[in-house]
């Protein structure tokens, strides 16, 4: 292991308020204005990613959570920088970033979803690129004492191809599903994490 440490630094403030800051309302406002914006615009696709977006970064972080449990350390870890740890690999502002970049994904996705660019796809061409993009920005966070890669193994290689590949895939998919479809995936997303937090958090305290 590359940080062993940083697991006992991150559970030592799990949801813990000793660190919380007001910054995070005001992250918290930003992010209401911005969906209640698209909703009242009628901007459902918009909205669909964004949410589905959310959705499969939840189940991604439980699962992170598990992985502790069983293993004793996370993939990776928030051991300090944040306000307010939510599980051990996601803080606040973590979670409240990745409640819009579903958002900002849809503002780049042409209307033909069959468009090419550079004669590739535009959905795969987005959707490869946000997720190099975001795995590539990691690096720099794990060399500040705020994100940890627990591992050696792991990196920006299997975050892009197991965490931003499925995060940036369904949203685009989502985005150009029909509403039908949108809703019964987010619904079924929303369902799964709460049923996990509620065991796996709340009545069995495991992450």
């Amino acid at each position: 292991m590359n940080h062993p440490e940083v697991t006992d630094q991150a559970l030592s403030i799990l949801r813990s308020g000793e660190n919380f800051q007001w910054y995070i309302m005001m992250g918290l406002a930003f992010v209401a204005y911005v969906y209640l914006t698209e909703i009242r615009n009628g901007n459902w696709k918009v909205v669909a990613a964004g949410f589905s977006y959310y959705m499969v970064h939840w189940f991604v972080e439980i699962v992170n959570g598990l992985i502790q449990h069983f293993s004793g350390h996370a993939l990776w870890t928030v051991p300090s920088g944040t306000s307010f740890l939510l599980l051990i690999g996601v803080g606040a502002e973590l979670s409240l970033m990745f409640m819009v970049s579903g958002l900002a994904l849809s503002k780049l996705l042409p209307e033909d979803p069959k468009l090419k660019v550079f004669g590739i796809n535009n959905r795969v061409l987005y959707v490869v690129a946000n997720a190099a993009f975001y795995s590539v920005f990691e690096i720099f966070l794990v060399n500040t004492p705020a994100f940890a890669w627990v591992y050696p193994w792991w990196g920006a290689f299997p975050v892009f191809l197991t965490v931003y590949i499925p995060f940036f895939a369904v949203s685009a998919w989502c985005h150009d599903a029909q509403p039908a479809i949108q809703r019964r995936v987010i619904l079924s997303l929303f369902l799964l994490n709460a049923a996990m937090l509620t065991v796996f958090a709340g009545v069995l305290k495991w992450i």
